[in-house]
């Protein structure tokens, strides 16, 4: 995937020592910004992604040509409104639209690195990410916010920089996968090694492409971000574009034709090592162990304020894991608000237009600017 084109990176030189043990320095971080900085630096908001996510956050993605993940919920006169703040989204390292990731290539042997690249996790994506705030010169984040992965960076950040911002909202996500996530993820990155187009994770080398198995990985990462109902109102059992069975494997159904439509054109924008490296990442991920079991010890060096957000069809981070962070929070004493969205959209909520979602996140980011700027 050649994504050279219309993007901006910021090289960071400086070493990062990763958690695995290897140290990085010299690496790329791919970012899109939205909106102006304010001569004070405090309407800054740093948006995280989520797992198949990148920078291009509203508006056209200028390399695949669709519209940003999350363009109902960031723009003028949106719940995040760029008529107001400054809004900075970076690509994940382990990515694959243009920071550092598998698909880069090893400076000492000048091969791509495939599954040679050291493996990263959410901690290290937020120490890499960190460095825009120096590079902006921004001292305070306004607010720092994303759903689902983006969501576990989100804690994080606020965890490893804790006067770093002002407000923190967290979206239908949790402090550590649950043994269910964990299969789910391990269903795709073995979709994806097994499919003989990998080689190892050589695939760029040996000039394949292990869409089958990327493909499988998408449709079934793809079954968990829905729910239930949503499913049976809008496909049911209807039968794609015939009026009988046809008995044999083809597309029958339209949830089947469905799936496999998202799986093909997932192939075309995303990487398949970088699939392998985010989803470890996510699994790895665990806010608690970090803190020796007591969750809310990651959060008490903070004085920011907090908004947790959770969907009622979500699955896959339910309300109860959302609500854990939210217990945290109150048994140190934190400001802390919490609102569970009514959707039968599923865990995809945070990224679709529902309006009792995107109603509350401008309020709660419309007051907490008034209420910063009256301080002053």
């Amino acid at each position: 995937m050649n994504t050279e084109k219309n993007i901006k990176t910021l090289i960071i030189k400086k070493p990062l020592k990763l958690d695995c043990g290897k140290t990085i320095n010299n690496f790329p971080i791919a970012f899109e910004t939205y909106g102006s900085l304010n001569d004070n630096k405090d309407n800054a908001i740093l948006v995280f992604h989520a797992l198949t996510g990148d920078q291009f956050v509203t508006g056209l993605n200028p390399v695949t040509k669709k519209d940003g993940w999350w363009s109902f919920a960031v723009g003028p006169d949106k719940a995040i409104d760029t008529n107001k703040y400054f809004v900075i989204c970076s690509n994940v390292i382990g990515g694959c639209m243009g920071s550092y990731g598998p698909s880069h290539k090893d400076p000492e042997t000048q091969k791509t690195f495939g599954t040679d690249f050291p493996v990263i996790t959410i901690n290290d994506m937020v120490n890499a990410q960190y460095n825009l705030l120096e590079h902006f010169g921004i001292d305070k984040l306004f607010a720092i916010t994303g759903g689902s992965m983006g969501g576990m960076q989100v804690l994080q950040f606020i965890t490893n920089f804790p006067d770093k911002a002002k407000t923190v909202i967290p979206i239908a996500t949790t402090s550590s996968h649950s043994a269910q996530n964990i299969a789910f993820n391990e269903l795709g990155r073995q979709a994806i090694t097994a499919d003989s187009n990998w080689k190892d994770g050589n695939y760029e080398a040996n000039n394949t492409n292990p869409g089958k198995g990327l493909a499988v990985a998408r449709m079934a990462a793809h079954i968990t971000y829905l729910s239930k109902k949503g499913l049976q109102e809008k496909f049911g059992r209807k039968l794609q574009e015939r009026e009988d069975l046809k008995f044999g494997f083809d597309a029958d159904f339209q949830i089947e034709s469905y799936l496999r439509y998202q799986g093909s054109v997932f192939v075309d924008r995303f990487d398949a090592n970088s699939y392998l490296y985010i989803t470890r990442a996510m699994d790895y991920f665990d806010l608690v162990k970090q803190f020796n079991g007591n969750l809310s010890d990651a959060f008490k060096n903070t004085k920011a304020k907090f908004f947790v957000i959770s969907f009622t069809s979500d699955w896959l981070y339910p309300t109860q894991e959302n609500k854990d962070i939210v217990i945290a929070l109150n048994s140190i004493g934190a400001d802390v608000g919490f609102v569970e969205i009514v959707s039968d959209k599923g865990h995809d909520s945070f990224l679709l237009d529902v309006p009792d979602f995107l109603n509350a996140l401008k309020n709660f980011l419309d007051k907490s600017y008034t209420e910063l700027n009256n301080e002053k």
